[in-house]
């Protein structure tokens, strides 16, 4: 069993939904995905130990998905750059990195016809992800995070790794007060 770029997707959906409600066909939607694939998806996860389930509900398992963010990403899931392109910003081009790095480097992108920045272009963690970004802030940066740990710089990948502790302690934090309200 491998890991594919879609599991990562939706466990960083899962992140930044925090405690909502979900179900395979929503998700499925949000992400351009079948329900089937997430379904797969979230199985693979809880397989690998990066999600497990409690209550009838899948949880994500923070620490081992941050170690693993952290340390594996570039590895398993390389980064492809490629020519200049319209796109969507990512890395040091978006948030919540845009306003911390400003350098005269020129922006990268991940390819994408109705994006709004020309630059180098870099293949997005999954083909459904502009869109998917595009229709979740959160999820986006959680993506553009994930892209600075697989394809940044030293720098990049330090303030990347302080950024992605914040975002998963706040899931863990919405977690904790979701049990407080039950």
């Amino acid at each position: 069993m491998s890991l594919k770029s879609q599991d990562v997707l939706v466990l960083l959906k899962l992140v930044a939904q925090r405690d909502e409600p979900w179900t395979y066909n929503s998700l499925a939607t949000e992400l351009d995905l079948s329900p089937s694939q997430v379904h797969a998806a979230v199985q693979r996860a809880i397989k690998s130990d990066l999600a497990y389930e409690t209550d009838d509900q899948v949880r994500v398992h923070v620490r081992n998905l941050e170690e693993f963010l952290v340390h594996g990403m570039r590895y398993i899931f390389v980064p492809k750059r490629g020519p200049k392109s319209r796109g969507m910003a990512t890395l040091t081009s978006a948030p919540p990195f845009a306003a911390l790095f400003l350098d005269d480097d020129e922006p990268v992108v991940w390819p994408d016809s109705s994006g709004d920045v020309r630059g180098e272009s870099l293949a997005p963690l999954y083909k459904s992800a502009p869109n998917a970004a595009r229709r979740d802030s959160e999820l986006y940066e959680l993506l553009v995070i994930a892209d600075a740990l697989r394809a940044g710089r030293t720098r990049e990948k330090m303030v990347a790794t302080k950024e992605l502790k914040k975002k998963l302690k706040n899931y863990e934090i919405g977690r904790a007060s979701g049990r407080e309200r039950v």
